[in-house]
């Protein structure tokens, strides 16, 4: 797997390549935002680790520009910064982050954090599986997802790794309840550190692509007090 780490303090980014390179990924590091889009476009990595506060483009652009471009390859992305806010991790997570850690930080939990992301990509694996309802067809294998409303064409969905696979979670379970446990669970395992508020973060973005009217959500429901569930009669 390889990875590419982008921060800016030599000796932060030593320590992070020392402790990845260790447990035997490939590193990469750049130390600055304009730098770290173009190595991504060029030689897209596994898993970004990427400081907010960095020259060039900060952080947070270069998150934005690479879940709007993904490209070949969607990275994981895991913001490391010394901005340890509530509101901070928020917007974060909500520019396209899939974790969020700050700094200070253990070695060691870092390297589990990246383990549990990648890992995600590896339970995709198994025979070809294609879950299907009245509007969805998602692909697993193919990882593609596509969406039909009414006698409209069939729209391809622009979605990032999470969001695929989040949408592929409600879509093979049609009508089932999921509470931000079971889906921490799913998309995550068990090596997940965050706020279980992530969840509704990255729900909000999936309705914005796969909902006609996000704010009067018809596939992604909220259950008050449980948590969500998609309602789309299923395929056979």
């Amino acid at each position: 797997m390889d990875i590419l780490i982008v921060e800016d303090e030599p000796e932060i980014a030593q320590l992070i390549q020392l402790s990845l390179e260790k447990e035997g990924f490939s590193c990469r590091v750049i130390r600055d935002g304009i730098n770290a889009l173009r190595m991504f476009q060029e030689q897209p990595p596994d898993l970004i680790i990427l400081d907010l506060m960095i020259p060039g483009l900060d952080g947070l652009e270069v998150c934005a520009r690479i879940r709007q471009k993904p490209g070949a390859k969607d990275p994981y992305i895991l913001m490391l910064t010394a901005k340890g806010e509530e509101i901070d991790r928020v917007i974060g997570l909500s520019t396209g982050a899939d974790d969020y850690m700050v700094k200070p930080f253990s070695p060691r939990e870092l390297v589990a954090r990246v383990r549990a992301l990648l890992r995600r990509s590896l339970r995709q694996g198994g025979q070809h599986q294609v879950n299907r309802t009245q509007h969805f067809i998602v692909d697993v294998d193919q990882r593609t997802a596509s969406r039909q409303i009414d006698s409209q064409e069939p729209e391809i969905l622009d979605l990032t790794t999470l969001e695929f696979n989040l949408l592929s979670t409600f879509v093979s379970n049609p009508g089932r309840v999921w509470n931000r446990t079971q889906l921490i669970d799913k998309l995550w395992g068990d090596n997940f550190f965050g706020d279980e508020r992530v969840v509704d973060t990255h729900v909000a973005r999936l309705r914005k692509k796969v909902e006609p009217d996000p704010g009067n959500p018809a596939f992604i429901k909220t259950v008050v007090g449980v948590g969500y569930k998609f309602e789309d009669s299923p395929v056979m």
